[in-house]
């Protein structure tokens, strides 16, 4: 990164923060001379299994779909961000498939992970190496009995210890991979017992203790720190307790797992707003540290560890609001950064993570009579509901749907016909350098029977292609209204922003049975404040969308992006918008404001408009509108999108 970059990093700081840091950059110093020999242990064994007949309570359907995920891995075939590999038979830890790079070999601190070109695709290396396409194959190994799969788990285990020494190379930078590495190895271990080779593979196995000891040690020494305290250091702290629980037999266990779940306990709340909902504002990473922490609490409850009570309260907190904030196919916003992360993985392709979390939630926490009804069936369900222990939690939880999130900003506005809109006025995003927001501030995503209508077109990418990572998170990148050509927050990097749009939603009106309003305004552009209002009325199955900016004369940029089963069709102000559900035809009708000069985009690439990332590393062409003009003489901007008819 350029001097300037750590400038601005070293700004969003505070003193603690940065004698944190300081005091990590003499600890790496003198770790890279000076690495001890784990300590001995003997007579360890491996107590927190499941109880007997757990997995005979997984579903027929999932358990087809996670042995067919598991045929496909020993035949080596796998995709990571949209890369198809065919090398998984044997890997190579090192090296990314996407840019043909290998990244270099020396002390892990050393290794410069940012640099595609010296590196490569650091998210391509980083993710097998999370080991969960192996906690795939264990549980598969569970529910068959078949010995291939644990045979191949071994196998891959003893070549990544033995091709990653601790503190040597690329998988020893970042805590997030090590905390969700020992996580996997964890349920690997629980999965395998009952394989002949489970015990030599780790209690008994010299080379198997000291990673896991070099694991823990590493993330007891470098926690995420300050504002880098986002869903990072839930992962560390789950990885770590998960760990110390079930691989207790060092003499820094008990400590380790008391750090670790202190940490835990204050982080999740950190991390959570009173509502349930993830601080981050990004709805992939609320599903990430929910799934973190209820793994975390099935550790605690396997090994007879006490939780705090805040913590169970937390998570039954997001369960809810995950709940409240779906929509009628289970699809929850697509808000802020997404990189497809998890926190366990044991079901196979074809699985809904949403429908999962919430079947989890059932079973752990009961679901209330207003939740959304979940189809199907998972493999994680069962499994974890086989080791937490149910027990009611002292909160009082919604009567009824919530629509309002107050405090993380969200709107939700539910109209007939399954038309489901999110409205955005929350914060900027969570901690100074909101590492995971995006320009968004008064956009809206609008579904119709779970399809993207008005959608917010995603992530991409974070490393290695800086045009795209700015255009995916830019103001011009989302459903809302750009000045000048400007972003309403600034950025200072890729996960970096200086200075923060504040929004404040002053009317959030869901109780109608009719009508449906929201209003909100923020002033990311200094010198002028943009508001706008959201109506939905049910009768007329209709969205009115108003713009109003006041302050001096601005060149406006407005835009819609339509998700990629939209097909559009400008005439002038007016869009017909159709596309197939269930193999029926849709239509829908965007009457766009008049003063502004209307044109639809899609896949350019200098610069970048009209795409949609279904999932990190994926992307595919998809229509955007752009009306340009000024904010002269116009008291407003009315955009009306009516469903059902052409018009």
């Amino acid at each position: 990164m350029s001097a300037g970059w750590y400038l601005r990093r070293l700004s969003r700081m505070g003193p603690r923060e940065i004698g944190g840091r300081a005091g990590d950059a003499v600890r790496r110093r003198r770790w890279r001379s000076s690495l001890p020999d784990s300590p001995g242990v003997s007579g360890a064994r491996f107590t927190a299994v499941l109880p007997a007949g757990t997995t005979a309570a997984v579903p027929p359907d999932a358990a087809k779909r996670l042995i067919a995920e598991a045929d496909r891995l020993m035949a080596g075939h796998a995709e990571f961000f949209g890369v198809v590999r065919d090398d998984l038979v044997d890997p190579d830890w090192c090296h990314d498939p996407k840019t043909g790079r290998r990244a270099p070999w020396g002390y892990a601190f050393d290794v410069p992970y940012r640099s595609e070109d010296t590196v490569g695709d650091i998210k391509q290396i980083w993710e097998p190496s999370r080991h969960q396409y192996l906690t795939v194959l264990a549980a598969a190994y569970a529910i068959t009995g078949d010995e291939r799969y644990a045979e191949r788990v071994a196998e891959h285990l003893r070549s990544w210890w033995a091709a990653n020494a601790p503190l040597r190379g690329v998988h020893w930078i970042s805590g997030i991979e090590l905390g969700i590495r020992l996580l996997s190895w964890v349920w690997i271990r629980r999965l395998l017992e009952g394989w002949p080779g489970a015990a030599g593979l780790f209690e008994d196995n010299p080379v198997a203790l000291d990673q896991i000891w070099h694991h823990q040690r590493w993330l007891a020494a470098f926690p995420s720190r300050g504002s880098s305290a986002n869903n990072h250091v839930i992962a560390e702290a789950a990885g770590q307790f998960a760990a110390a629980c079930a691989f207790g037999w060092f003499p820094s266990s008990a400590r380790w797992r008391a750090d670790a779940l202190r940490s835990l306990e204050r982080h999740l709340r950190a991390n959570t707003f009173g509502s349930g909902l993830n601080r981050e504002l990004a709805t992939e990473y609320h599903g990430l540290v929910l799934e973190l922490g209820l793994a975390a609490v099935a550790e605690a409850d396997a090994a007879g560890v006490p939780v705090p009570a805040t913590v169970r309260l937390v998570l039954l907190r997001m369960t809810d609001a995950l709940a409240a904030v779906v929509d009628n196919r289970l699809r929850p916003p697509r808000q802020g950064d997404a990189d497809d992360g998890h926190g366990l993985i044991v079901d196979g392709a074809g699985t809904d993570r949403w429908a999962s979390l919430l079947a989890t939630g059932d079973a752990v926490f009961g679901r209330l009579a207003w939740w959304p009804e979940v189809t199907g069936g998972d493999v994680r369900t069962p499994l974890l509901a086989a080791l937490i222990r149910p027990g009611a939690i002292e909160v009082t939880r919604p009567a009824s749907r919530p629509a309002h999130f107050a405090d993380a900003g969200m709107t939700v506005l539910r109209g007939p016909e399954e038309i489901w809109c999110r409205c955005d006025g929350g914060p900027h995003g969570f901690l100074s350098i909101a590492a995971h927001a995006h320009a968004d501030a008064l956009s809206v995503e609008v579904r119709h029977d779970g399809v993207d209508v008005l959608a917010d077109p995603g992530t991409y990418c974070y490393h290695g292609q800086p045009e795209w990572r700015r255009y995916f998170r830019s103001t011009l990148g989302h459903n809302t209204l750009q000045l000048d050509g400007d972003d309403q927050s600034v950025s200072g990097g890729p996960f970096l922003w200086t200075r923060h749009a504040r929004s404040r939603v002053l009317v959030a009106d869901t109780s109608g049975e009719n009508v449906a309003r929201w209003c909100a305004e923020h002033d990311g552009y200094q010198g002028s404040v943009h508001r706008r209002q959201v109506e939905l009325t049910a009768a007329a199955r209709e969205l009115r969308i108003v713009d109003e900016v006041s302050g001096p004369s601005r060149a406006v940029r407005l835009a819609f992006h339509l998700g990629p089963a939209i097909t559009a069709e400008l005439v002038g102000n007016r869009a017909v918008l159709t596309w197939t559900r269930d193999g029926e035809e849709r239509s829908a009708v965007l009457d766009l404001p008049g003063q502004l000069s209307w044109q639809a985009h899609r896949g350019e690439s200098d610069p970048p408009l009209g795409w949609y990332s279904a999932g990190f590393g994926r992307k595919e062409p998809a229509t955007t509108l752009v009306g340009t003009g000024s904010t002269d003489g116009t008291e407003g901007f009315v955009t009306v999108l009516g469903f059902g008819s052409q018009g």
